[in-house]
């Protein structure tokens, strides 16, 4: 087998859509931009989905119509050559096995919740994580979008019960509205938090391969996924604000608490939104692997990087691209505890190297797409650059991976044409 066979439909793909963008923060970024922006954090998530929808419907586009496994490599090597395509690969490729670790270890901070782990067991329960993804990954991504559909109507369900218990009357909407007095400055801080919870979009271009029919599914289950992670965030910081909340830890959990008080739920707050939010978390993780191990398939296949890595197995899995990024994960989370290293910095220069993706693939979208999309790819644009500019310093790292990759992919591809152009053809005697 050498080509990956699509399984999964419209609400799978939605379903994965969602989780992978509800990720670590589901129940944690509300909290964060309250503490920066009072009840503006409201009008920050707001904004945030709203200008969001633009990037996700030309991620949606391209993938629909040029469905690949490299993702918005692809996209940025069809529209401007090999070297700028095959350098968005190889720095998504390079921040995945950093940012997906730091990611695991986020998700911890649930897992305190539920069983506090400390020392060496919490390092062993991450790299039992890290054999969960494998085999997740392992029997095809339509595995983990059954799950994570599931996961979705989870999420979805919680957060529908919290606002039909919370009985949110005309005094507390009016006692709301008195105290809301957003500032611009902190609405924006707001903002570049909230942003994080909508990276993920990019990932599921990679998986557009594993669409059954990804022209007619694709477009779809991006637009939907973002459009509901979007309302959910709303919801749970709309939540957060109504009611009093417990600012020392996750503050889900004591609104759950506060929420279903007198009812057979009290008391389960902890369970609940603690559970919910390991298995989103390591949701993200999992999409990420999956993307993560088709481009290093594609780059293996196409002679980028050692063709070890081409092989697949009777699920149409790269398993050895699969193997060698969870690995390599594994090898940094061990890195991690012993070294006690704080992982955070380096999300934050991740972060920078995913609004180089973005703004390339939105390029690269006014060549490939109909001129009717430009305002569409424009407004995208402006977003990317937006946040590019908020991002300030920590786009070093992203500039630094460009700045060593792009050269060596050039080089790379000149000396694959001298070669071909030097190597002796056949007499025609």
């Amino acid at each position: 087998m050498n080509q990956i066979t699509g399984t999964i439909g419209r609400w799978q793909g939605a379903g994965l859509m969602a989780t992978t963008l509800l990720g670590t923060g589901v129940f944690i970024l509300p909290q964060m931009t309250i503490a920066v922006a009072g009840s503006g954090a409201l009008l920050g998530w707001l904004i945030l989905t709203l200008a969001i929808i633009p990037v996700a419907l030309v991620f949606g586009l391209l993938a629909s119509r040029f469905p690949h496994a490299a993702g918005p490599a692809y996209f940025v090597e069809k529209a401007f050559g090999r070297t700028a395509g095959r350098t968005i690969g190889l720095i998504f490729l390079l921040v995945i096995p950093i940012g997906a670790p730091a990611a695991i270890l986020m998700t911890f901070q649930f897992m305190d919740a539920l069983v506090p782990l400390r020392g060496g067991w919490q390092l062993v329960a991450e790299l039992v994580v890290v054999l969960v993804l494998l085999g997740l990954n392992i029997r095809g991504i339509q595995v983990s979008a059954k799950l994570q559909f599931g996961l979705t109507l989870a999420i979805v369900s919680v957060v529908a019960v919290l606002f039909a218990v919370s009985g949110l009357n005309s005094e507390q909407l009016a006692s709301f509205n008195q105290a809301s007095h957003p500032q611009v400055n902190t609405v924006m801080l707001a903002m570049g938090i909230g942003f994080w919870s909508f990276l993920g979009i990019e990932a599921m271009t990679h998986l557009a391969s594993d669409f059954r029919r990804p022209d007619k599914d694709m477009l779809p289950a991006i637009l939907m996924g973002t459009v509901l992670v979007g309302v959910i965030y709303l919801a749970c910081t709309f939540l957060l604000l109504m009611v009093p909340s417990d600012k020392s830890g996750v503050a889900m959990i004591s609104a759950f608490d506060y929420l279903v008080s007198g009812s057979f739920l009290q008391g389960y707050g902890a369970s609940i939104i603690g559970v919910l939010g390991i298995a989103s978390g390591l949701a993200t993780v999992n999409v990420y692997a999956g993307s993560a191990a088709r481009l290093l398939w594609s780059f293996s296949k196409e002679g980028i990087l050692p063709q070890y890595f081409v092989v697949l197995n009777r699920h149409g899995v790269p398993f050895r691209a699969l193997f060698a990024i969870l690995g390599t994960m594994a090898l940094v989370i061990v890195a991690t505890f012993y070294s006690q290293h704080d992982l955070e910095k380096l999300i934050a220069w991740s972060n920078g190297v995913f609004v180089i993706i973005y703004l390339l693939a939105m390029l690269s979208a006014v060549k490939l797409l109909s001129k009717r999309y430009l305002p569409l790819i424009l407004a995208s644009c402006v977003f990317c650059i937006g946040i590019g500019v908020a991002l300030a310093d920590n786009m070093l790292y992203a500039i630094l991976l460009v700045t060593i990759i792009a050269p060596f992919m050039w080089w790379q591809k000149t000396h694959l044409q001298r070669k071909h152009t030097i190597m002796p053809t056949p007499s025609s005697e």
